[in-house]
């Protein structure tokens, strides 16, 4: 379960990023977080990542305030919490295999775990033909698949996917979106933050939306509404 409990978040210009979010997820649960550029959908995703730092309230992962962990412990959670990034962050001197057994190594996983795991994340996002492709080889669709294949080969709990479609076609759009769905129907809490109306039109799961630092609906089968 996470839990934002009260959470106001202001930046020493005085900028009111987050301003009194009260909000449940509950495991396994698909919840999609929308608004125009600057509503403070990153800033939400800051915190419960442990990147940024409340003004005021507490943000909880299970029962435990993330913001009271020791630096050490801060590594353990973001273990927990896989993450994909509209820019995909790979790796541009590994190949596609490498960037995802990168993952599991920084995470301190044995070879043979290693080496079962990450073929098999890489089947699972269709991409084992390319295994020993390097990221200037492959089109974007591809390179945010591998992301997701990184994301979930250490069997996080919760999944955050950051715009994970902006640079993305339609149809590259419709793949990421299908494959999230996946994870989730095996059981990895999804967050995804996006613009894209289409999306959260064809997932029908639920959509928070947010302006100006605040939650202003939270529609349990929603649409996209701005």
């Amino acid at each position: 379960m996470i839990y934002f409990d009260k959470v106001t978040k202001i930046y020493n210009d005085n900028t009111k990023a987050l301003t009194d979010i009260n909000l449940k997820i509950e495991p396994s649960e698909f919840v999609s977080i929308v608004g125009h550029s600057g509503a403070g959908k990153t800033t939400l995703i800051k915190m419960l990542l442990a990147e940024d730092r409340p003004t005021e309230g507490r943000v909880i992962f299970e029962s435990t305030d993330v913001h009271t962990l020791k630096r050490h412990h801060v590594n353990k959670l973001r273990r927990r919490i896989g993450t994909i990034f509209q820019d995909f962050r790979l790796l541009p001197n590994k190949t596609v295999y490498e960037n995802i057994a990168f993952a599991m190594e920084v995470a301190d996983r044995p070879d043979d775990e290693i080496s079962s795991d990450v073929p098999y994340v890489l089947d699972l996002v269709n991409l084992s033909s390319k295994a020993f492709n390097f990221p200037d080889e492959l089109s974007g669709g591809e390179k945010q698949r591998v992301a997701i294949a990184r994301a979930i080969v250490n069997q996080p709990d919760v999944i955050v996917a950051d715009e994970p479609t902006g640079n993305l076609d339609p149809l590259n759009t419709y793949e990421i979106v299908q494959m999230l769905k996946k994870v989730n129907d095996l059981g990895t809490t999804v967050i995804l933050t996006t613009h894209n109306k289409g999306v959260i039109d064809e997932l029908s799961k639920r959509v928070i939306t947010m302006e100006d630092g605040k939650i202003i609906r939270d529609d349990p089968t929603g649409r996209y509404v701005l």
